[in-house]
């Protein structure tokens, strides 16, 4: 038999989901690649696997692997597929779950219209924890880029994320520096990097290269971790409309100390069968 999945997306940033909890997903990261190549495999973002959870308070467990086979250790957009994915196999109902995620416990909730809501813990702004190599946490740091130098923030939502402002998205240098910044020194786990323009208070437009990907339509950590950056620095407010090229995510932060919720939809596109050989073939 080949592998069950189904493909799904949240906003634009898609992912494949398979169902691991009778066995491990057992592929390698080349094998990983392959199924991420959009031309010879099914292709994604990330690859998620749904797990049964080994922490007492969670219902189920998930994992996440990147494009390039690397593993993730948070992405909000996959972690609200993974609870459609739940919803749609019947094995959790309209409300809060808790669910055991790489980077510890979140809760989601299904909400009445549709959407997700996904408590995404508390950004953390420790050097130690992004990781940076940095002597102690500041607002803003330069990146020496080849004698190019950049301001960016830095946070990390269980997953390390960059943060560049700009004058305007449409221009933003992405697939120039995205790049150049995801495997600077500074960052020995290499990083996640958003490019946002403030619109106003309670908007940004943002996009997102991604770690191991590349950019991407939607990165839901992204959206986190770039208003946790701005609101810290007193750029926006408590609740932020984050426009990005897939469409719109909200997120709640409060401030410093507190956890960040993400609202956002999830969606279906098709379920399959990969054939054995494709996966013997890479």
């Amino acid at each position: 038999m080949g592998l069950r999945f189904a493909k799904m997306h949240g906003i634009g940033n898609d992912f494949v989901v398979v169902d691991c909890r009778g066995a491990p997903l057992g592929l390698s990261a080349r094998q990983m690649q392959g199924l991420a190549d959009r031309h010879r495999g099914i292709g994604f973002d990330q690859l998620l696997t749904i797990e049964t959870a080994t922490h007492p308070g969670c219902a189920y467990a998930y994992g996440i692997w990147n494009a390039d086979g690397s593993p993730a250790g948070q992405c909000g957009n996959g972690l609200r597929c993974v609870a459609m994915w739940l919803a749609r196999a019947g094995l959790v109902g309209v409300g809060r779950v808790q669910l055991q995620g790489p980077a510890g416990v979140v809760a989601v909730e299904l909400l009445a219209d549709g959407r997700v809501r996904a408590d995404m813990g508390v950004p953390c702004f420790s050097p130690a924890a992004i990781p940076l190599r940095v002597a102690s946490a500041a607002d803003s740091y330069r990146l020496d880029l080849g004698g190019q130098h950049v301001d960016i923030g830095a946070v990390s939502m269980g997953n390390p994320h960059a943060l560049v402002e700009v004058a305007d998205i449409a221009a933003a240098p992405v697939a120039g520096l995205g790049p150049l910044i995801e495997h600077a020194p500074l960052f020995p786990r290499r990083c996640n990097v958003g490019f946002a323009q403030v619109l106003a208070r309670d908007a940004i437009a943002l996009r997102v290269w991604e770690r191991g990907v590349g950019e991407t339509l939607a990165c839901g950590s992204g959206a986190c971790a770039a208003v946790a950056i701005l609101r810290r620095r007193g750029r926006v407010d408590a609740l932020v409309s984050v426009r990005l090229p897939g469409g719109v995510l909200d997120i709640h932060w409060d401030g410093e100390g507190a956890p960040l919720a993400m609202s956002g939809p999830a969606a279906f596109v098709f379920e399959g069968e990969l054939d054995p050989s494709l996966l013997a073939a890479t």
